[in-house]
């Protein structure tokens, strides 16, 4: 059990909420957050120092929405980390970070882990319009933006910015991605006709959290214990990407009906 240590209002519907201690911890991964007589819902990591760490939570649901009304020195229950999360660049390597909304999120960590002088990067960040980017001054390196209504950056989708860095002679090792299914789907797909490795990190109903209870089950792959984050070579094949998931009744349902029961 844990106390609210602070809490930072990202935007209109994000926010972050800190936590005064330590975890060890791989970006990627996610943990378990109990609110007492209300649910349990899991959350990636968005920052992690050797004190603090936090989670960037979009109000969306019931249990969202209470989550960032929480304030300081309310009690909440923590679990794991949990799941697999993203393997760490080589000095040397190339590569793009494609984030939609609040996917940037889990992806944060992973740049906070990057050493910058020996990477290249390209983050490309879309959001409806530039109010709902996050973290718009977190990070010193320059981000390509991509914004719904044209407000900031690119108006349209960040899978364009991304196929124009890769037309412009970007060669990529590695892309990262995380944000709505048909857009790391699209992602994938990019990066399968350029040869280039790919990670997701996939959303499902979680339930325990370390692959017991079956809820999260994609294709073959339970999302909590094998993911959250998959690579090129399990996304291959993994017959319900981008196609189905499991509502908490365990019925198999569209995604877009998936995603419409979990976000209200």
């Amino acid at each position: 059990m844990l106390k609210v240590a602070g809490k930072q209002e990202e935007n209109p519907e994000f926010a972050t909420l800190f936590f005064n201690s330590s975890l060890i911890f791989k970006p990627g991964q996610f943990i378990m957050l109990w609110i007492p007589e209300v649910d349990e819902k899991p959350y990636t990591l968005s920052s992690v120092s050797d004190k603090k760490f936090g989670i960037t939570i979009e109000a969306k649901g019931i249990f969202s929405k209470k989550a960032i009304s929480l304030k300081k020195d309310d009690l909440v229950g923590i679990r794991g980390p949990f799941g697999n999360g993203f393997t760490l660049p080589k000095p040397g390597d190339s590569i793009a970070i494609v984030a939609g909304g609040c996917g940037l999120a889990p992806l944060a960590p992973l740049l906070d882990r990057i050493n910058h002088d020996r990477v290249s990067i390209t983050c490309i960040h879309g959001a409806r319009s530039k109010d709902y980017l996050l973290f718009k001054d977190r990070f010193k390196f320059e981000r390509y933006f991509c914004t719904d209504d044209g407000s900031l950056g690119h108006k349209g989708f960040v899978t364009d910015l991304l196929k124009e860095k890769i037309a412009d002679g970007n060669t990529f090792n590695k892309v990262y991605t995380c944000g709505p299914e048909i857009m790391m789907h699209k992602v994938f797909e990019i990066c399968e006709k350029h040869n280039i490795h790919c990670q997701v990190s996939l959303e499902r109903y979680m339930r325990c959290g370390f692959g017991l209870c079956g809820a999260c089950v994609c294709g073959k792959e339970v999302v909590c214990k094998d993911g959250p984050v998959f690579g090129s070579e399990k996304l291959r094949d993994m017959e319900d990407f981008n196609k189905t998931a499991l509502l908490k009744s365990g019925k198999e349902v569209a995604l877009d009906d998936y995603f419409a029961w979990r976000h209200p």
